[in-house]
């Protein structure tokens, strides 16, 4: 038998109002199309599945007037042998203007799907909105070892029973949307008139994209088009797999050899241990036989009763091995995930202003690799030891692979103390053009963290670090980032203390002239550390000994000029006793001594200007020669490439000679 998809407007996105209070699904249908498979995903839509044998021309469906729309967007019909189905049916929603009385949404509109006469094999497809699946965690610890377990929680208030189904739980929320496909769409027109033969509107362009060969073309339109749209031949011991990929817009397989995506594992079959139970309203258990969930620190006895993984488009799929029975308005627990993970207890330094006693004591956490081979949602998670309960935490959504800490508990046993002080330091040269150079400086943070344990037993401590834009320099080993933290492990004896520092830089660029001291450092140690090309080298020495020769003659002058003012504050001290002394003639002698110190002072005076203007002379032929040597000189410094563990740089790559400018 062949079994091919007919009808279908596949997007897996659908919303259905269906809450407790319902009168009934919101997809209604004959007996002969029993629920069959159950998909729901944490973006509020569940993909339902019917199966079964068909007799007549027509299959009918009773869908409320307000998910008309996304009943079609999303219906995927597949019949075993072939297809059969001529068109899908349905009512169009009746015009009102009467906004006190709108149309009822929770009336119901039938949707017809016509057949060739006979029996028919037929599954059919939609999604409809669903409350979310829920996890729930425990962790369990064994010494150095950890287990951990997932499991789900589904609430069935979809109006009918979910007996005897097939479960999913996906993990990821696909593009969700209401589609209003129900609804006539008359888009507006231009209105024609014969107007002559003027153009009055500039048209526009036509594109025509290159085209494949009409075989490639069909092949191509094949493997894009949603799964319940291609022709497929499938074996008949396939039906299960094409179920499933009906579900999830997967192909099939194809014997001519077109590339398909994989196709998860078969499931096992079922083992008499159910996977899950049902609780109604007044706590009784439903139907479908199962045992508690089982004590947190024992691992499932029964392995094949746990869920089957599958990653499609980047969400893991849970497929339940055994048919679940949840009646309307109940929930069942079923555990999805059981392994042995890498894992241990430690200690987190994490103020939380919700826990004022954090500011100075660590939680107790439980960190571990998520080595389940599946993406865990977020949800709460409990800790067990040995039989014993520690605590509960939140598990944060958490890819395969990744690695997580959960604090669960508050340490009172270790104190920590902690103090920051601020610098600016450092200066790398970033770029030079001509005498201005851009360098790159650090606002430094330095935060000693000081734990005390007063535990008998040595302590292992991670301190959360806000990076806040910067980067810890010189970390310690067995440090960790992410989402704009870092994590610094501290380890601290049984009764005693430890102190650990952790630097932060956070990196600013400052335009300095070449006089400025922090731009011949910064200039210096690119000399030093950048290895530019000789030529660049020589010139950029030559620069460095002109100024310095400058900073030199600079300096001098303004030691001259000092001297100079004090000979010149002496010269008028001395002109003043002069006068006041020019008519006692007692003070022949004194007038002389003074007037002989002032012609001193008026020829060191003399001295020292000549000097000053040698210097001004002096300076303004380096400052020329200075210009000149740095007038073709522009360039980028080629950053340095750091190791994170001891900062240590490497040769950047050659900086281009500068070429002058014409």
């Amino acid at each position: 038998m062949k079994l091919r998809p007919v009808v279908s407007c596949l997007a897996l996105i659908g919303a259905v109002s269906v809450t407790a209070c319902a009168r009934g699904p919101a997809v209604e249908t004959s007996s002969t199309l029993p629920l069959r498979r159950v998909v729901v995903y944490r973006n509020g839509v569940g993909y339902f599945e019917r199966e079964g044998r068909v007799s007549g021309g027509e299959v009918r469906f009773r869908v409320l007037q307000s998910e008309v729309g996304d009943f079609l967007a999303t219906l995927a019909v597949m019949e075993r042998g072939g297809s059969s189905v001529r068109a899908a049916a349905f009512p169009m929603p009746p015009e009102t203007t009467d906004e006190e009385h709108p149309p009822n949404p929770r009336e119901r509109r039938p949707v017809r799907v016509s057949l060739d006469p006979g029996e028919h094999d037929l599954f059919v497809g939609y999604t409809v909105e669903t409350p979310i699946w829920r996890p729930s965690y425990r962790l369990v610890f064994d010494g150095e070892r950890a287990q951990v377990q997932a499991w789900g929680i589904v609430q069935n208030v979809s109006g009918e029973d979910w007996r005897n189904v097939r479960l999913s739980l996906v993990a990821g929320a696909p593009v969700s949307f209401r589609s209003e496909l129900a609804e006539a769409v008359i888009p507006p027109r231009p209105v024609g008139t014969d107007r002559g033969a003027v153009i009055d509107a500039v048209p526009q362009s036509e594109i025509a994209l290159r085209q494949q060969s009409q075989r490639d073309v069909a092949t191509a339109t094949t493997e894009s088009a949603p799964a319940a749209e291609r022709a497929e031949a499938l074996d008949e011991d396939d039906v299960d797999g094409a179920v499933d990929r009906l579900a999830n817009n997967r192909p099939a397989g194809r014997s001519s050899g077109v590339a398909t995506r994989a196709r998860a594992p078969r499931r096992v079959a079922p083992t008499p241990r159910a996977a899950g139970q049902g609780y109604g309203r007044g706590g009784g258990v439903y139907a479908q036989p199962a045992p508690p969930p089982p004590p947190p620190s024992s691992a499932p006895r029964n392995l094949a009763a746990l869920a089957a993984l599958a990653v499609q488009g980047g969400a893991t799929r849970y497929d339940l091995p055994n048919p679940v029975t949840i009646p309307n308005e109940s929930a069942t627990m079923v555990m999805l995930v059981s392994r042995d993970v890498p894992g241990r207890q430690m200690h987190l330094f994490a103020p939380d202003p919700g826990v004022p006693d954090s500011a100075s004591h660590p939680f107790h956490v439980a960190r571990f690799d998520n080595g389940t081979g599946a993406l865990l949602e977020r949800g709460p998670i409990a800790i067990f030891e040995r039989g014993a309960f520690l605590g509960q935490g939140m598990l944060e959504t958490l890819p395969d692979g990744a690695t997580t800490t959960v604090p669960f508990a508050l340490e009172r046993g270790i104190a920590v103390e902690h103090n920051d002080t601020y610098a600016v330091e450092g200066e790398r040269l970033v770029r030079m053009v001509r005498e201005t150079l851009t360098i790159e400086r650090y606002n430094v943070v330095r935060t000693t963290y000081r734990v005390r344990n007063g535990l008998e037993r040595a302590a292992n401590v991670l301190v959360r670090q806000a990076l806040n834009g910067g980067q810890i320099f010189e970390p310690r080993e067995g440090t960790t980032e992410n989402n704009g933290n870092a994590l610094v492990p501290v380890t601290v004896p049984a009764n005693g203390n430890t102190e650990a520092v952790v630097v932060l830089r956070r990196p600013f660029t400052v335009s300095l002239n070449l006089e400025s001291d922090q731009a011949a450092a910064a200039l210096t140690a690119y000399l030093r550390d950048g290895h530019p090309p000789d030529a660049l080298a020589a010139t950029l020495r030559q620069a460095l000994e002109l100024r310095q020769q400058i900073h030199d003659l600079t300096h001098e002058r303004t030691e001259a000029e000092r001297r100079r003012n004090d000979l010149q504050q002496n010269s008028n001290e001395t002109r003043e006793n002069l006068r006041a002394i020019q008519r006692n003639a007692t003070a022949a002698d004194l007038r002389a001594q003074l007037t002989a110190r002032l012609s001193r002072v008026a020829t060191e005076i003399d001295q020292v200007t000549r000097r000053i203007v040698e210097l001004d002379t002096q300076i303004g032929e380096r400052r020329v020669r200075l210009n000149e040597a740095l007038r073709g000189v522009e360039f980028d410094a080629q950053p340095t490439t750091r190791n994170t563990a001891n900062d240590a740089a490497t040769p950047p790559r050659p900086v281009p000679v500068p070429v002058p400018r014409r």
